[in-house]
C-alpha cells in the first residue's frame, strides 16, 4: 500500500481511476509471468510453467509467484496489469449490471488473499462506487467469492452457502489455492480447488492477486468489465 501513499502525495489523488482508465495493479505480487524460454520451466516448483518447443507456457492457476523464473540466466517476462481473470461462465443478467452483493467465504486461506480483498472497501479502490457490496448473508448474495483451498472441514459449509444463495448466482474463485488447490491439494486435508466442489464462473489466479484484478473479475461477472489492454506494460 505504500505505492498508493506515494502516488497520492505525487498526484494529489487517492482514488484509482479504474475502470475508466486502465491502470497497473499494485499489490503484494510484482505482476504475473507472461512468456519466456523453455528453460524457465525447469525451476518452477508447482508446474505452472510447461516447456513447449523453445518457449515456456504459463498455467497461471498454479503459479504461487515464487519468482524463481524471474531471476536467472534467461528469465521469464512479467507484466503488471489487471487482466488476470478468466472463465467461461456467463455474466449475471443485465438487471445486475449496476449493483451486486458479494458473500466472501474463506475455505482455508492463509490470509494473503483476504488481506488484498480487505483493501477493496478502502478509499483507494472504493468498490461501493461501482455498486459492489459485501454481505454476510448468503441469502442476500448474488456472487460467492471464495478464497483459499477447499479444506475437508470447509467443503460442506461451502456447499451449504452456495445452496442458500438465490438464483441467478455466480461463483468467483480468487487466488491460486482457490483456482487449483495450490500447493495444498488435493490431499488428505484438502479437496482441491473450488471447481472440484462447485461450478466456477470466474477465476482470479495469483498468490495473491492484486485488488484491481479482483475488481476487474467482479465487473466481468456484472457484465461491465473494462476493456483489456493485453499489451499493457
Amino acid at each position: 500500500m505504500r505505492l498508493w501513499a506515494l502516488r497520492g502525495l505525487r498526484t494529489q489523488r487517492d482514488l484509482t481511476g479504474f475502470p475508466r482508465t486502465l491502470e497497473l495493479a499494485p499489490g503484494m505480487t510484482p505482476g504475473r509471468p507472461v512468456d519466456g524460454p523453455a528453460t524457465a520451466a525447469d525451476v518452477c516448483p508447482t508446474g505452472a510453467l510447461r516447456a513447449e518447443g523453445a518457449a515456456a507456457v504459463v498455467a497461471l492457476d498454479h503459479c504461487v509467484h515464487c519468482q524463481r523464473c524471474r531471476h536467472g540466466g534467461q528469465p521469464m517476462r512479467w507484466r503488471e496489469d489487471t487482466a488476470w481473470s478468466h472463465g467461461e461462465g456467463a455474466p449475471l443478467p443485465r438487471a445486475f449490471a449496476h449493483s451486486i452483493h458479494v458473500r466472501v467465504l474463506d475455505a482455508g486461506d492463509c490470509g494473503a488473499c483476504l488481506a488484498e480483498l480487505q483493501q477493496l472497501p478502502a478509499p483507494q479502490y472504493s468498490l461501493h462506487r461501482l455498486g459492489i457490496f459485501i454481505t454476510a448473508s448468503p441469502r442476500e448474495a448474488d456472487v460467492l467469492l471464495v478464497v483459499g483451498p477447499v479444506t475437508r472441514a470447509m467443503r460442506q459449509p461451502l456447499l451449504d452457502t452456495y445452496a442458500a444463495m438465490p438464483g441467478p448466482k455466480r461463483v468467483v474463485a480468487v487466488g491460486a489455492c482457490a483456482a487449483s488447490g495450490g500447493v495444498f491439494g488435493p490431499s488428505f486435508a484438502c479437496a482441491g480447488g473450488v471447481a472440484d466442489v462447485l461450478p466456477v464462473d470466474r477465476v482470479v489466479p495469483g498468490c495473491p492477486p492484486p485488488p484491481l484484478a479482483v475488481l476487474e473479475a467482479l465487473l466481468a461477472v456484472m457484465g461491465r468489465g473494462p476493456p483489456r489492454a493485453e499489451d499493457a506494460p
